[in-house]
């Protein structure tokens, strides 16, 4: 149960952090509030990856456990229990986040892009963001982590936050980036309406780029890993 409960703790880290930058710099509203809310989602997850990666391997995310399960490297049974804590940790940290912001509703600035809403009037538009943003993640993060690399292995938390910071700074604007179901659903309980109207987007389209970077990854992987 370890690395359950590591899961658990990393996507509510990674929730509360990343969301409550979003909302904390009113996210979407000028530059520096997008500069800082992405890189505030990549620092959480370096930060998680040498915390708890030598635990559960840092998946945080149900789409990265995905990947990570059509790729061979996990069974189905810790697939879907790290999909479960990881939608736990994240409902928590949006409960914990909008019981913070109750206290004092000025703080609450960034509500819009900073959770889940579609940017784009276009729903499908933000669809085909979120699947092809979360196929080039999860194939860093498959690559990354490849025992084919050697050393760098060691590096792989930061390759992975960094990953995390550039697609966040091209996706925000569209969808608000997610690129991660449990992260989604947490803040869209919520904050309801288009958030919660729109969580197929961010359910399903994750889920799908994740599938998509697994098939990828076994294309040009040199040897199982």
């Amino acid at each position: 149960m370890k690395k359950y409960y590591a899961e658990l703790i990393g996507t509510f880290v990674l929730t509360f952090l990343g969301c409550g930058a979003a909302v904390s710099l009113n996210c979407g509203s000028d530059t520096a509030s997008i500069v800082g809310t992405a890189v505030a989602f990549g620092l959480a997850v370096v930060a998680m990856a040498y915390t708890i990666g030598g635990i559960s391997g840092c998946h945080i995310n149900p789409a990265i456990s995905l990947g990570c399960y059509l790729s061979g490297r996990m069974s189905g049974k810790d697939c879907g229990m790290y999909m479960l804590f990881q939608v736990i940790g994240a409902c928590l940290a949006a409960a914990l986040l909008a019981l913070v912001v109750s206290t004092d509703p000025g703080l609450a600035r960034g509500t819009t892009t900073g959770a889940n809403a579609c940017a784009s009037i276009n729903v499908w538009n933000g669809f085909i963001v979120e699947l092809v943003l979360t196929c080039i993640f999860v194939l860093v993060v498959l690559g990354a982590t490849a025992k084919t690399n050697g050393a760098t292995n060691n590096f792989a938390g930061l390759a992975i936050g960094l990953a995390l910071i550039l697609i966040h700074l091209v996706g925000i604007n569209y969808t608000g980036t997610s690129v991660n179901p449990a992260r989604s659903i947490g803040p869209a309980l919520f904050e309801g309406g288009q958030a919660l109207s729109q969580l197929w987007v961010f359910i399903v389209a994750p889920l799908a780029g994740g599938a998509c970077a697994a098939g990828i990854w076994k294309l040009i992987a040199t040897e199982k890993n």
